[in-house]
C-alpha cells in the first residue's frame, strides 16, 4: 500500500469528470487499498479517486468512530435523493483548514460495486449521506467550494494558493 498524494484546490485536475470503472481487477483493489490508507492517514471520512489523481469512479468512505468500517463504491449511481435538505458544514481534504455550509439531501440511495466486483446498494442518511454525495460531486469534477458564493470562492482559492507557495519557499 502506499499514500497517495492529494490534489489541493484550485488545482484544475479536480474537476475532471471520472470514467467508470472497467473492471474490477487487481489494479482498483490496489488502488482501494492506497486510497483508504490515505483518507485515514489524512484523518478524512471520504477520498474521491479525482482527489488522488485517478479519474475513475470509486470512492472510499468511513464515518464510523472507531474508524473501522470502510465503505468502497465503484461506478456509483444515487438512484434516489430525498426532497428534505439540510445545510451543514463541509470540509475538504482537498481543501485544507476550509468548512462551510453546503446544503445536501438528508437521505440518498445509492448503487454501486464493492471491492469485490459485486452489487451493492446503501440507503444512507445523515452524515453518510451528506460524505456520499460530496464525494460523488468529486468524480463529476466538482469541488464543494463551488456551492459557495463567488466571493467565497474566490476568498479561499487566495488562501490555498498562499499556502502552496508558502510550502514551496
Amino acid at each position: 500500500m502506499a499514500l497517495l498524494s492529494i490534489l489541493r484546490y484550485p488545482d484544475p485536475r479536480l474537476h475532471t469528470v471520472a470514467k467508470p470503472v472497467q473492471a474490477v481487477d487487481a489494479r482498483i483493489r490496489t488502488l482501494v487499498a492506497d486510497m483508504l490508507e490515505t483518507m485515514y492517514d489524512a484523518n478524512g471520512i471520504g477520498l474521491a479517486a479525482t482527489q488522488g489523481d485517478v479519474h475513475e469512479r470509486l470512492i472510499v468512505i468511513d464515518v464510523s468512530e472507531e474508524r473501522n468500517a470502510p465503505i468502497v463504491l465503484i461506478n456509483p449511481e444515487i438512484t434516489w435523493a430525498s426532497e428534505e435538505k439540510q445545510v451543514g458544514d463541509e470540509g475538504c481534504l482537498s481543501v485544507p483548514g476550509i468548512y462551510d455550509g453546503v446544503e445536501r439531501s438528508v437521505a440518498v440511495h445509492v448503487s454501486a460495486l464493492d471491492a469485490e466486483g459485486l452489487p451493492r446498494t446503501i440507503e444512507a442518511e445523515g452524515l453518510l449521506a451528506v460524505c456520499i454525495q460530496h464525494e460523488m460531486d468529486h468524480l463529476l469534477g466538482k469541488v464543494f467550494v463551488e456551492y459557495l458564493s463567488p466571493l467565497k470562492r474566490k476568498r479561499i482559492k487566495t488562501k490555498m494558493l498562499k499556502q502552496l507557495r508558502e510550502e514551496r519557499a
